[in-house]
């Protein structure tokens, strides 16, 4: 008898484009990738702050490069997409909130929300896969949605009617490019200590709110996702697409 082995989580040999790379998840997202050995592309919209952080990537030996990229510039993105990939692996951590009551949602509010969250993400997503299927290149694709694209929240309407729809066009890819090859996939964090989150933390209120929610008890820290990042990246997921990996506590299980 022949025994299994376990599927590679290694990344060597492959190149990476992580968007929203310059904090938070996104840059969680790219040490995750180069530490496992892929070729990484930060891309945010912060030039100075990306060039920092291609130094310490470097001080680490992990191959990475800057690419200043505002994903809601769709025009911008498919250009740059297509001038340095094809690429093997995406994890779009791109993303904007303004959380309030929804009859005080304003229309610059809503454009803002979706054009980076759906439009940005979409077509962000569509260049990657069209890059992939041109050169006839299997590849994984990963967008950060939320636990918050599967329920409702208070004070997020527009945000979770953003993710909703990131789950949506991401099955709908995952069934098209599924023939090529093309892995399309989505991870539902639940709320991650970041400078982003920090506010929602520091309100008494908030807090009890997400710890009650939360059956494990605690907020997720930034190490909590990397390990969702490589295993949806790596050979380790080779049979997983259009789907989601709820990294959320126990919050959408009742």
């Amino acid at each position: 008898m022949t025994l299994p082995r376990t599927p590679s989580s290694r990344l060597d040999g492959k190149c990476a484009l992580v968007a929203g790379a310059s904090s938070g998840i996104g840059l969680a997202a790219a040490v995750a990738l180069a530490e496992a050995g892929a070729a990484v592309t930060l891309a945010a919209r912060s030039k100075t702050r990306l060039d920092e952080l291609i130094e310490e990537f470097h001080a680490e030996g992990w191959a990475a490069n800057a690419l200043a990229l505002d994903v809601s510039d769709v025009e911008r993105t498919q250009t740059a997409v297509a001038d340095r990939g094809p690429f093997d692996i995406l994890v779009n951590s791109a993303g904007l909130a303004r959380h309030g009551p929804a009859v005080d949602t304003s229309p610059d509010d809503f454009d803002a929300v979706v054009g980076l969250n759906l439009r940005g993400a979409y077509f962000l997503t569509q260049s990657v896969g069209a890059g992939l299927l041109a050169a006839a290149r299997p590849g994984s694709l990963i967008n950060i949605s939320s636990q918050m694209g599967h329920v409702g929240g208070q004070d997020r309407a527009v945000y979770c009617a953003s993710k909703f729809a990131v789950e949506g066009f991401t099955k709908a890819m995952a069934i098209e490019w599924g023939p090529a090859q093309i892995r399309v996939n989505t991870i539902c964090p639940t709320f991650i200590r970041t400078q982003l989150t920090e506010q929602t933390f520091s309100r008494p209120e908030r807090r009890a709110w997400i710890e009650k929610k939360i059956k494990l008890g605690r907020v997720g820290e930034l190490e909590d996702i990397m390990g969702a990042v490589l295993y949806l990246a790596s050979d380790a997921s080779s049979l997983v697409t259009g789907t989601s990996l709820v990294v959320d506590g126990g919050w959408t299980a009742d």
